[in-house]
């Protein structure tokens, strides 16, 4: 097998993936449920406690790693990283070829952890970390942005990608997990439109978008 994340990464993600695993255990102990849909609608009060990982698998981590790699992504912004297992596969996808990922988290508690755990994985110099509201802290961002991805608050989903869509670059990849969400049906109805200047399609709960030229 082509093994394209280095060890020193893969050893910080398989960390996390044993940490995040325990997401279940830990939603039992505070709504008395581990029921998938329950899970899936949140609370965002319990959330925003900083507590759950809410992570991807390994398998959409190694998809968004293949996506940027395969894209030649240099410039990729990140909405969400709570405890940044995505942003680790996309960190990997970037390094030695001068990308850059910028990513956003608002839970300081997240935000602290999110800082020694790039330094962990020896990727700080890839990612730059914005702590707080994403409308506001991604507001100076510049492109082109050659791939988004979108996996914080679903409801925001829509207005993130309006701030960010003249950065965004022709043939730019969006990537929305977890939009099967009700709070992201706003976003999907745009990105399915007619006016929207994209190609999407739907694979399980993620939602890929190409911005047309």
């Amino acid at each position: 097998m082509v093994q394209t994340i280095p060890a020193r990464i893969a050893k910080v993600l398989d960390r996390l993936h044993a940490e995040a695993a325990e997401d279940a255990g830990r939603w039992q102990a505070r709504v008395g449920t581990t029921d998938p849909a329950t899970l899936k609608a949140g609370g965002g009060d319990l959330v925003r406690l900083g507590e759950f990982y809410l992570a991807v698998t390994p398998d959409e981590g190694r998809l968004l790693h293949i996506l940027a790699r395969a894209k030649g992504a240099m410039n990729v912004v990140e909405f969400g990283a709570s405890y940044g297992l995505s942003s680790l596969y996309l960190a990997a996808a970037l390094e030695g070829r001068g990308g850059r990922l910028t990513t956003t988290e608002v839970h300081p508690d997240k935000c602290a952890a999110l800082r020694r755990t790039f330094d962990e994985a020896g990727v700080a110099d890839t990612v730059t970390l914005l702590e707080g509201d994403a409308r506001e802290t991604l507001a100076d961002v510049e492109g082109p942005i050659d791939m988004l991805v979108l996996d914080g608050w679903k409801s925001m989903y829509l207005p993130v990608h309006d701030l960010l869509r003249p950065c965004l670059a022709p043939g730019c990849l969006i990537v929305a997990d977890n939009i099967d969400h009700e709070a992201a049906a706003d976003y999907l109805v745009f990105v399915r439109g007619p006016h929207s200047g994209m190609m999407t399609t739907v694979i399980g709960d993620l939602a890929l978008s190409y911005v047309g030229q």
